[in-house]
């Protein structure tokens, strides 16, 4: 069924999937560059549009213009819609447009979803993107009224809400983008404990993964839950608490972030700042004015990015659990990498450690290319900003709006390989499975 599908549409599922978020990235940048989207009614430099719509749809944040001020409404709507089309998938936009007009949706569009949504199977494939479509905009819309109680005080209603709306949908697609202005993101509510929470859950919850949270939703015993939700929640809880922790210790003191605030503020920003590298983008203290520590820890945390079928990027959570659950069963002497009772396909191992280097090698590969065209600056920058842009995180020490062009062509790519290429690895390699009918002689290298 599978070839006999191919061959018909011309494309298998993974190529519909990379061409479909590209199509999406191209009409995006055309509309940016057009003087309607713009706040002084001038076209916009179409790689500086291209590079918005791209940070938009691969839900990244990196941007190389000002959001809050560069964009009138018109453009900061379409960056919107952009950021929910891209943290949602194309073809769950596609599914409810079908819903919508009564069409029917066919095997071929089912698959199509399966991939997108990153699940096991393509069986009530509608039903479950019609539950993500409600889920989505309900956590959002409770967002944007808890963040409205903030906003609406301080900038009046109408453009309250906006704000609100905004901020809602691009903290639970891990976007990070704000509209705050002038590259300040969150900083100015470093101590406003409603925003930062309400952004921080909205990201976790969009972080976490459509299918785990469909598995809670219709929990009725925790003994059902399955190894794949387990495996995502302990990771997940780990690095959040492990994260805040560290990043409390090597904050604490610093006078350029965190010296000056009241503990209940330090625990709020380090937590803050823990989460956000989890592929949100958004920042309350400066990232500049960060320990070496920190910026390490920050550079760690996007590399390894959300959950799988979640809004967020980076190589994901699963991922990182299998790696070291690997490790762990090496170092004792078993065969098997296990959890939970429970053990991993070999097949299973393999494509999270090639997920993990294919997802290294972009960051290595892009960054020399970086060093090569951004002549003065630091390999930290870089690194930073390449890692940013792989985990479609959007942190940044300052170094996206001075990119040359090349450098911004070079981020644009790293932003879409990162928001399609190590999943498309996984799942092209979960179709694709050769067998060349005999097997070589073992033999012995020498390891360590």
């Amino acid at each position: 069924m599978q070839y006999k599908l191919t061959k018909n549409i011309g494309f298998n599922a993974v190529q519909v999937l990379s061409l479909g978020f590209f199509t999406v990235i191209l009409i995006g940048g055309i509309i940016l560059s057009l003087p309607i989207a713009s706040a002084n009614g001038e076209y916009t430099n179409f790689i500086d549009a291209l590079f918005t719509s791209t940070t938009s749809v691969c839900v990244t944040g990196l941007v190389t213009v000002d959001t809050g001020t560069h964009w009138n409404y018109f453009g900061k709507t379409v960056i919107m819609l952009l950021i929910e089309i891209g943290g949602l998938g194309f073809m769950s936009f596609a599914t409810l447009i079908a819903i919508i007009i009564g069409k029917k949706i066919t095997l071929k569009e089912r698959l199509l979803m399966q991939e997108a949504m990153n699940t096991f199977s393509f069986q009530g494939m509608v039903k479950m993107v019609k539950y993500v479509l409600v889920f989505t905009f309900s956590v959002q819309l409770l967002g944007a009224l808890l963040l409205a109680t903030q906003f609406i005080p301080e900038l009046g209603v109408g453009k309250g809400i906006y704000y609100s709306i905004f901020h809602s949908v691009s903290a639970f697609c891990n976007a990070g983008i704000d509209i705050i202005g002038n590259f300040n993101s969150v900083t100015a509510y470093h101590n406003n404990p409603v925003i930062l929470l309400t952004i921080s859950f909205l990201i976790i919850i969009g972080g976490l993964g459509f299918t785990v949270w469909t598995e809670i939703y219709n929990l009725k015993s925790f003994r059902k839950i399955t190894t794949h939700s387990k495996v995502v929640i302990l990771v997940t809880a780990i690095l959040l608490i492990g994260g805040t922790v560290l990043m409390l210790a090597f904050e604490w003191n610093n006078p350029n972030t965190m010296k000056g605030f009241s503990m209940p503020e330090k625990l709020l920003n380090s937590w803050f700042a823990s989460v956000s590298p989890r592929t949100a983008g958004f920042n309350s203290i400066s990232t500049d004015g960060m320990s070496g520590a920190a910026k390490f820890l920050t550079i760690v945390l996007m590399f390894i990015g959300g959950s799988p079928g979640s809004t967020a990027g980076g190589i994901k959570t699963t991922t990182l659990g299998i790696l070291v659950l690997t490790l762990i069963g090496v170092v004792k002497g078993r065969e098997d990498t296990e959890v939970f009772g429970k053990r991993f396909s070999k097949d299973l191992v393999y494509k999270a450690f090639t997920v993990f280097f294919v997802g290294l090698t972009i960051v290595i590969i892009m960054t020399m290319l970086l060093s090569i065209t951004e002549v003065g600056a630091s390999f930290e920058y870089i690194l930073y900003e390449v890692t940013s842009a792989f985990g479609t995180v959007g942190l940044t020490l300052g170094l996206t709006p001075n990119l040359t062009w090349i450098g911004k062509l070079l981020i644009i790519f790293t932003m879409y390989l990162g928001r399609v290429g190590p999943l498309t690895v996984a799942l092209a390699l979960t179709k694709i499975k050769t067998s060349k009918g005999i097997r070589y002689p073992e033999d012995k290298v020498l390891i360590g």
